[in-house]
């Protein structure tokens, strides 16, 4: 059974940093894409930012510059080190893997940048 699981959300002032982790289990991923989306009340799910098995990286214009996506193939892992947030990032975060076409999602984990 397909399983990821989030976590390093939390509470932080603008300009501060968090750094969110998602660890992927039931399946080897290491050849497909994660990434990682979010979603803030009234609004669609946008993507953030996208990693794929080779470790090429994709961003939202909204983020570039400020956020680092990575992962540990070894581990199943994926990571969103987030620098210089903005109360606009405020969101739930999700991790996502496309699998061969199947996408799979993890319960998500609240990010909130608020003085």
């Amino acid at each position: 059974q397909v399983q990821l699981v989030e976590s390093g959300g939390g509470l932080v002032q603008p300009g501060g940093s968090l750094r969110l982790s998602c660890a992927a289990s039931g399946r080897d991923f290491r050849s497909n894409p994660m990434g990682w989306y979010r979603q803030a009340p009234g609004k669609q799910r946008e993507l953030v930012a996208l990693i794929t098995g080779g470790g090429s990286t994709n961003y939202a214009d909204s983020v570039k510059g400020r956020f680092t996506i990575s992962r540990d193939n070894a581990k199943n892992m994926v990571y969103l080190q987030m620098n210089s947030l903005k109360p606009e990032d405020t969101a739930v975060y999700y991790c996502n893997v496309d699998r061969w076409g199947t996408k799979y999602w993890g319960q998500g984990t609240q990010v909130t940048v608020s003085s």
